[in-house]
């Protein structure tokens, strides 16, 4: 089974909603040549100031994948190429409340440029030892990343885009 099928997807959000949490965010860790691609929230936002990867809440309806792929491009202007291997997982308390968990998968894109923000008020390609300030679960999925084979392959496909 990979990371892109639909039964990996689907215990994922199976195992999110045993644990009694209903709210997701799909997460995008960009690298290009030893550095991650890292978006900074705005000053007047949830966490304002806090470096983070490209994500976003998978709205009703739509699937853990297409999220990733719609929040990354609404993000940062750039399209997923691949979507390479899942990283992890990270619970955290969300502006009403309640608990949300954000899936982070790696993922290659097409072009790593131009980057177009939309709700952040920078961007930065960091290299991973040298990051700024990012919360303590990113710094591990990104430290997560290092380990996934980026090589093409037969058992991950394009995902179609949906």
């Amino acid at each position: 089974m990979t990371v892109t099928s639909p039964e990996f997807v689907a215990g994922l959000v199976a195992d999110a909603e045993a644990a009694g949490i209903t709210r997701f965010v799909a997460a995008a860790v960009i690298e290009h040549d030893g550095r991650v691609l890292l978006v900074r929230r705005r000053p007047d936002d949830f966490m304002g100031g806090m470096w983070e990867i490209p994500s976003g809440t998978v709205e009703t309806g739509e699937s853990v994948l297409a999220a990733l792929h719609r929040e990354t491009a609404e993000e940062t202007g750039l399209t997923i190429d691949r979507v390479t291997g899942y990283l992890g997982h990270f619970d955290y308390r969300n502006s009403r409340g309640g608990t949300t968990r954000q899936f982070t998968f790696a993922v290659t894109v097409g072009a790593t440029g131009p980057v177009v923000l939309t709700e952040h008020d920078a961007h930065r390609w960091a290299r991973p030892g040298a990051l700024p300030e990012v919360s303590d679960a990113v710094r591990d999925l990104i430290s997560a990343s290092r380990a996934v084979d980026r090589r093409p392959g037969p058992t991950e496909p394009h995902l179609p885009r949906t």
